[in-house]
């Protein structure tokens, strides 16, 4: 029962997060720093209470180890954040996001001296292909940004199209640092064991000071959200500028999700958890192209089918999962 809850709540967390983030990048694309800050303040508040215990706990893993880990993890999601300024949609984020197994290989062959069979190359190989697809015909028809309440000069085709390549480019940086951080991360669970719950808790308390830098775009960010459309809650009666109203949809379901990803690797096996993650980003992507009407063509179905296609193949979902059902049947049978 907590493994089926944990599933139905990584569908609705995750699923829903994407949307209350499209919804925040289509008023303001410049708006991702807020949001991560926001993020990363509710998730070590929460942990600071429910996993340090108010700071009584001491951590199993050094504090000079989580620095190293969070500088890459701080790195690859103001890379992310900022890719939205430079005229990137959701959709292509998502699908470029979901590469990380090519990054993942070339990391592990580099650093780690990983060897893969056939098929793992061969799922990279589609995966590569699907993004390239995508990255492609994305790139012939790309628009303009503009960031809420601001006036941009009007840009030419060739300043649209230079701008939407450093956006990809911020992608790509994005996708490596979090390759090379889960290496880090594979690295000291072998030291030190397996902590989520307190990785979770560090990876997002220890970046905090590094928003100051940032302080500048979050505040004015605060002053946006506020002049945002005022929407008025029933219950209460209050108007709430509905930037805001995002903005907290967006932090609540991001604790759900990653709360309930969590409860997900405790409870079943990795299958399960990887099966479940790729059909969640499959969801969520399907939502953003009907719900909010993103341009999707043949070419872009395509691409998207060989990365999941690919990702599935790389994990193995379809071979182990066969392999449970007949070890299943072999049980009944005895």
């Amino acid at each position: 029962m907590k493994s089926a809850l944990a599933i139905v709540m990584v569908f609705v967390g995750c699923c829903s997060n994407v949307v209350f983030l499209e919804l925040l990048v289509k008023e303001d694309p410049s708006s991702g720093n807020i949001i991560t800050f926001s993020q990363f303040f509710i998730i070590a508040l929460e942990g600071f209470i429910f996993t340090a215990h108010f700071g009584t706990k001491k951590p199993r893993i050094g504090i000079k180890d989580y620095a190293i880990l969070v500088a890459m993890f701080f790195c690859a999601n103001v890379c992310n954040n900022y890719a939205f300024n430079f005229n990137i949609p959701m959709p292509l984020h998502m699908i470029f996001r979901a590469g990380s197994l090519i990054a993942n290989m070339i990391m592990g062959i580099l650093i780690l001296k990983k060897k893969y069979t056939l098929s793992k190359y061969l799922s990279v190989f589609m995966i590569t292909l699907g993004i390239s697809i995508c990255t492609i015909v994305s790139g012939k028809d790309v628009k303009a940004t503009t960031p809420l309440n601001q006036v941009v000069p009007e840009q030419s085709e060739m300043e649209v199209l230079f701008w939407w390549t450093v956006g990809i480019l911020l992608l790509t940086v994005a996708l490596f640092v979090s390759a090379r951080m889960g290496i880090y991360q594979e690295v000291l669970y072998g030291r030190y064991g397996k902590h989520p719950r307190e990785s979770l808790f560090y990876t997002h308390l220890l970046p905090l000071p590094g928003f100051l830098i940032l302080y500048d775009n979050i505040y004015s960010h605060i002053i946006s959200f506020a002049q945002s459309t005022p929407v008025i809650i029933p219950v209460i009666g209050a108007r709430i500028p509905k930037l805001y109203l995002y903005l907290a949809g967006n932090v609540l379901t991001q604790c759900i999700c990653i709360n309930s990803v969590y409860v997900l690797t405790t409870e079943c096996t990795s299958l399960t958890v990887t099966l479940v993650v790729t059909l969640r980003k499959f969801v969520s992507l399907l939502f953003s192209i009907v719900y909010f009407q993103n341009e999707f063509t043949f070419a872009h179905w395509l691409g998207t089918f060989m990365v999941f296609s690919g990702t599935l193949i790389f994990t193995e979902v379809v071979d182990k999962f066969k392999a449970a059902v007949s070890g299943q049947l072999e049980k009944k049978v005895e």
